[in-house]
């Protein structure tokens, strides 16, 4: 489909895969923290641990970057209230490191806008952890590996978990290399 106006025509953009999304999440944290000026290097593969090393300080500092294009707008979830999330597994409950830290990326595509949420992985799994635990006993469903890990809102009632990370305290949390 091609829309236009009298000079120019446009070309309607594909829909990126699920892996375009990650690189272009990840990018964009790197591009970011050369814009702060910390040295960061990609880390490349399927089977890697960490996307991004930084230096800092004479310190190497691990970023795991998570992406989503579908937050946009925040999600209602009956037993934890209102909402941006990211899947994650159970492993990620048992990664408690002081030099990681994870980036929550929401990407708007058509208006070519980030936000960036950095937590520490003690944090994280901390969360995942107690979240999972409540989900299970609020729903009676089964056990899985799949987990998901979300940032609530200042003003929000989260009944079910009191220790919901809010998304205010981590927005462009780019001071993130200094906590070490």
């Amino acid at each position: 489909m091609q829309v236009g106006c009298p000079f120019f025509v446009f070309k309607k953009m594909p829909i990126p895969n699920n892996n375009q999304i990650s690189l272009s999440g990840e990018f964009a944290v790197l591009s970011h923290l050369y814009k702060i000026g910390l040295d960061a290097t990609l880390t490349l593969g399927n089977t890697k641990s960490v996307d991004i090393l930084v230096i800092s300080n004479n310190k190497l500092i691990k970023l795991e970057v998570k992406t989503s294009r579908d937050n946009l707008r925040p999600r209602m979830n009956g037993v934890f209230g209102l909402n941006y999330s990211w899947r994650l597994s159970k492993k990620n409950e048992q990664i408690m490191e002081a030099n990681l830290f994870y980036c929550f990326v929401n990407i708007n595509i058509e208006m070519n806008t980030y936000n960036f949420y950095i937590i520490p992985s003690k944090i994280v799994a901390k969360y995942l952890t107690k979240a999972h635990k409540t989900y299970l006993e609020k729903t009676n469903n089964k056990d899985t590996l799949m987990r998901q890990f979300m940032l609530g809102f200042k003003g929000e009632e989260y009944k079910n978990i009191p220790e919901m990370p809010l998304a205010e305290n981590w927005e462009n949390n780019w001071e993130f290399h200094t906590e070490i």
